[in-house]
């Protein structure tokens, strides 16, 4: 069985990013709205998907994640708005339970 590994950016309101990776997206929004991870993302309301990227290779997403945290703030933004040039939640409307 071949697995989906996703590398992914996160922003708040005031555009701070979060560069994580994950083999389950939807799960790892969840936690992060629900605070269940309590680090940087958690400590600066960083919740909306801004840009993604998948691979079925652990090593390559590895890679390219550590690629865009070693990137200057000019070119992170670069790429979001290639993908989402008006910096939209794209996951709005995926099935991301979270109790009010």
């Amino acid at each position: 069985m071949r697995r989906t590994f996703y590398v992914y950016i996160l922003d708040n309101r005031n555009r701070r990013l979060f560069i994580g990776i994950t083999n389950n997206l939807v799960r790892r929004l969840f936690e992060y709205r629900t605070g269940i991870n309590k680090g940087f993302a958690h400590r600066y309301n960083i919740q909306r998907l801004v840009y993604w990227e998948s691979t079925n290779d652990p090593g390559t997403a590895i890679a390219r994640e550590k690629q865009l945290k070693g990137w200057r703030r000019e070119k992170k933004i670069h790429l979001i708005e290639s993908m989402n040039p008006d910096w939209e939640d794209l996951s709005i409307g995926w099935e991301i339970k979270v109790e009010q």
